[in-house]
């Protein structure tokens, strides 16, 4: 079997199991095949029935003597049962697992794995793992624990995982030479995902998780450098003359001053839009570093010039936002700004300088327009196909605009390096001149009440606004009923402890006018309180708000809470984020008091990627990152190695034709 083959093809896995391995992220036998461990549990240990100890951990072969229901005092149901070997008997519990009166059969041996308790005076095995046979993958070695979802568990998963393993062995192939595995001190690749999933001890398992992380780094760089070499095949569509003297002017007419890395991004964003071939750039800055302000500095040059201009957003509101900015910044220049709705008609355009809208939109009309620039707002929430699509519609064959993307999501460098290898760079570092930090606050359940009064002072006293929001509850970018009817609940509450207060709500599932008429309410001071998911991540931008609260702010990643803390402090009041967890263990401790004593979102996201460690470092909330499943994105030794490795590949891509074409896809045909 192919490793590229759906898991559908395997035995007993039909649509309901697709969709619950779909949230594991596995789709094809690879991605099975590569699914790490998140621990394992030491079996290894066999004993004979009469040497077990209180305490121990092993796997016993033993006969089934008996098994039934038996009922507590308290009327809950266990299943008792007792083993036997040559050295003696012992009991085996578990509780609520009926299922195994017909499992499990008298008489049949079987390996049974766990722990040895006290039942009574007596020692038993309490809900042991267990299997029929040879004992080799559920007992008696090291057994992997994996990531599970509802449906699917550990033993599920490593039942599937041996037969893949069995079925699909003819078909691993290693692609690295064996000079080069010899060179790096890499594990042969067949072997690293056998020993991933059956490790002796622990050396293998740590070799065979750097194989694979290996193959994942080198996977990722070796496509970003495809796509940028890619790229430069392109024209683009429009070479923008830039006039220097009107924009200087532009930029002095602003209302504030440009921060150096402002200034330094605007120099590459220009430069890049003279050229012959079109501008890829990411344009990376913190919450509130000014962004959308350095864009519109690219989009006044191809005005001047006069080409049109594409702004794209994610969401809807992020779209409201950029085009009342846009018309700001460009009121004084007759600069004609679009924003498309859902329902804008190609006759209503008329003659437009910038469209703005979401993708779903603004591809259904743009057609044969003099677009010079699409400029791409939080570019990771969109998929590669949409992102294309927008720009070679806005182009001709090879001749396409130039395209600026932008994100506010801090990463770290390395990690961008290797994501966006394809990318030129920009960094924007620091905060506007002017630009008050906002005072971080952890409020534990003893304090909500104070925190609540304090809260109502400061509406009344200081004419402030709130922002409440609830997390999603179900690990998905959409928004669940369950999270809508939490956000509900969360609305009712507050509407009685703030009687007398205006308190409105905000979450995805409502329709497209009530969203505005509750955006448009909180603009404009009419209500004291929004209470919403985290829908308000971007795009609302109220100078008036200054009070962020996050419940259950333990369901968010640091960078997300960053985000989040950036919808207040856009005003002349100081402003506060009040993080109220629902559990405060140690880790959890760390994370928020790391948000506390740092104000960059860059320094959050290093912090982050120490303390959450690998495969974990954007959270649910970064919706389309790449997510490493063996590979950290905190092992800058290895993103060096694979980096360097994969230049070497590139340099000499008729030696590695056939790496190039099973990482790239044969289809693209390299010579």
């Amino acid at each position: 079997m192919k490793l590229s083959n759906p898991v559908s093809r395997l035995p007993k896995i039909g649509p309901v199991y697709l969709k619950r391995l779909e949230k594991l992220g596995i789709a094809k036998i690879s991605d099975l095949l590569t699914h790490p461990p998140s621990r394992y549990l030491d079996y290894r240990k066999t004993k004979p029935i009469a040497k077990l100890r209180i305490g121990d951990i092993a796997s016993v072969k033993a006969k089934l003597n008996f098994i039934r229901n038996q009922y507590t005092k308290s009327g809950k149901v266990m299943q008792l049962a007792e083993i036997e070997d040559t050295s003696g008997k012992m009991k085996i519990i578990w509780f609520n697992q009926p299922y195994l009166m017909m499992s499990l059969k008298r008489k049949i041996e079987y390996w049974f794995a766990g722990k040895i308790e006290f039942f009574g005076s007596d020692k038993a095995f309490i809900a042991p793992d267990y299997e029929l046979g040879a004992g080799s993958i559920h007992t008696g070695r090291l057994i992997p624990i994996y990531p599970e979802t509802y449906g699917v568990s550990s033993k599920w998963l490593r039942t599937k995982i041996a037969f893949a393993l069995q079925v699909s062995k003819p078909e691993i192939v290693d692609f690295i030479p064996v000079t080069d595995l010899q060179k790096y001190s890499l594990m042969d690749y067949e072997a690293a995902i056998h020993k991933l999933h059956f490790p002796e001890n622990e050396d293998e398992y740590l070799n065979a998780k750097k194989r694979l992380a290996f193959n994942e780094l080198l996977t990722l760089t070796i496509r970003s450098t495809y796509r940028k070499e890619r790229w430069k095949e392109n024209i683009a569509l429009y070479k923008i003359k830039v006039n220097s003297s009107q924009i200087d002017t532009f930029i002095k007419n602003l209302p504030f001053m440009l921060t150096l890395s402002q200034e330094k991004s605007v120099k590459e964003i220009l430069t890049d839009l003279t050229k012959e071939t079109p501008m890829n750039r990411l344009l990376e800055g913190d919450v509130g570093s000014g962004k959308t302000v350095v864009a519109a500095i690219g989009i006044f040059a191809t005005f001047l010039a006069g080409y049109q201009s594409i702004v794209m957003a994610p969401t809807q509101i992020l779209a409201n936002q950029h085009f009342e900015t846009l018309n700001k910044l460009f009121e004084k220049y007759k600069i004609r700004v679009k924003l498309i709705t859902s329902n804008t008609k190609k006759g209503d355009l008329g003659k437009t300088d910038v469209f703005v809208g979401t993708h779903a939109l603004i591809h259904r009309i743009i057609d044969s327009e003099q677009v010079g620039i699409i400029v791409i707002d939080e570019q990771h929430r969109f998929g590669v196909e949409q992102r294309t699509h927008l720009i070679k519609q806005s182009g001709s064959g090879n001749k396409i605009p130039h395209v600026l993307t932008m994100t506010a999501t801090p990463i770290p460098r390395t990690v961008a390096l290797t994501i966006y290898g394809d990318l030129d760079l920009s960094l924007l570092t620091e905060l506007p001149v002017g630009r008050k930090p906002v005072t971080t606050w952890i409020v534990p359940s003893k304090k909500r009440s104070p925190a609540y009064d304090w809260i109502k002072k400061q509406i009344k006293n200081e004419h402030i606004q709130v922002f409440n929001i609830c997390p999603l509850i179900e690990e998905s970018e959409a928004e669940t009923l369950k999270s809508v009817r939490a956000v509900v609940a969360e609305f009712e509450s507050l509407k009685k402890i703030f009687k007398g207060y205006r308190v409105d709500i905000l979450h995805g599932r409502m329709k497209p006018a009530e969203k505005d008429l509750a955006i448009k309410r909180f603009k404009e001071g009419k209500s004291d309180i929004l209470v919403s998911t985290p829908v308000v991540e971007v795009g609302i931008d109220i100078a008036n708000a200054t009070i962020m609260i996050v419940e259950a702010a333990e369901r968010f990643g640091l960078a997300q809470l960053h985000q989040l803390r950036g919808r207040v402090g856009r005003g002349s009041k100081k402003s506060y984020c009040l993080l109220l967890p629902t559990k405060y263990d140690r880790y959890v401790s760390k994370r928020l008091a790391a948000l506390k004593s740092h104000n960059s979102g860059f320094e959050l996201a290093e912090i982050d990627l120490k303390i959450r460690g690998p495969g974990e470092i954007f959270g649910t909330a970064q919706h389309g990152f790449y997510e490493l499943k063996n590979a950290s994105w905190e092992d800058t030794k290895l993103i060096k190695l694979a980096k360097g490795y994969a230049d070497r590949i590139i340099v000499n891509r008729s030696k590695y034709k056939k790496l190039l074409n099973h990482v790239l896809g044969e289809e693209i045909g390299l010579n």
